[in-house]
């Protein structure tokens, strides 16, 4: 793996915009993008892991100005190559700690990239940093997934995600510390290929006590971006804290 694209590395960014994956549909991305543009109005939106930017360029198109931090350059190359990708700013480093000048509206990690942080320090911190980079009374905003717990009956520690004749997923939790990764196998002319992703999970209680220890304060909890009801069935949620104005 190169370390220096974290776990994007060019084989990974290569194949990670697929049009037929449910993150790249329009019912996924623009519910996503109109929720921010709205929280945003006249200002900005930095957007932590802005990666090959699925959100980030169509915000832009809307005309909301975008920043982004990632770590991978191999996913910004993507993001460079597309068309309006080159007027996006990036900054490369790690959105737990990266600075960038300016004061934003909003600043966004969406689908799961606070997981990408493995680590409660580095959640704290990516807190922390999102809170520095707003403007008074901006907003921090989080899509993440309801840990799956309860799919794991005793002495089971595996969840399959994906079962298919090409591809297998499966994600494998340590409950004593939080800890899981999902596991990817892609099988072409009978050749498999497997890569490894680490995340931690992270429940959305303990993301508010992350959010009042970066001065923050909860918004709204919505199970997605069409703001369903949160309730202890859903699987996702997207979270809002704001920062306050005095």
């Amino acid at each position: 793996m190169d370390h220096a694209d974290g776990y994007f590395p060019e084989h990974i960014a290569a194949a990670y915009d697929d049009p037929g994956s449910e993150m790249f549909q329009a019912d996924a991305i623009d519910p996503a993008v109109a929720f921010l543009a709205e929280l945003a109005g006249d200002g900005s939106v930095l957007e932590l892991g802005i990666g090959t930017g699925r959100i980030a360029l169509p915000l832009a198109a809307r005309g909301v100005p975008v920043h982004g931090i990632d770590q991978s350059r191999a996913m910004v190359r993507r993001l460079r190559a597309k068309p309006g990708g080159e007027a996006i700013g990036v900054s490369i480093g790690d959105f737990a700690t990266t600075r960038v000048d300016g004061r934003f509206s909003v600043v966004c990690l969406v689908f799961n990239t606070i997981m990408n942080l493995t680590t409660q320090e580095a959640q704290v911190a990516c807190f922390r940093n999102a809170a520095a980079h707003l403007a008074p009374g901006g907003t921090f905003v989080v899509e993440v997934m309801v840990p799956e717990l309860r799919r794991l009956p005793p002495g089971q520690h595996v969840v399959p995600f994906h079962v298919g004749a090409s591809r297998l997923g499966f994600d494998t939790y340590d409950v004593a510390t939080q800890s899981m990764s999902s596991h990817h196998v892609t099988i072409a002319d009978g050749r498999g290929e497997y890569h490894e992703i680490p995340f931690r999970y992270v429940w959305p209680a303990e993301l508010d006590l992350m959010a009042q220890l970066a001065g923050l304060r909860l918004r709204e909890r919505r199970q997605g971006w069409t703001r369903e009801p949160f309730t202890s069935e859903s699987a996702a949620h997207v979270s809002v804290w704001e920062k306050p104005a005095d």
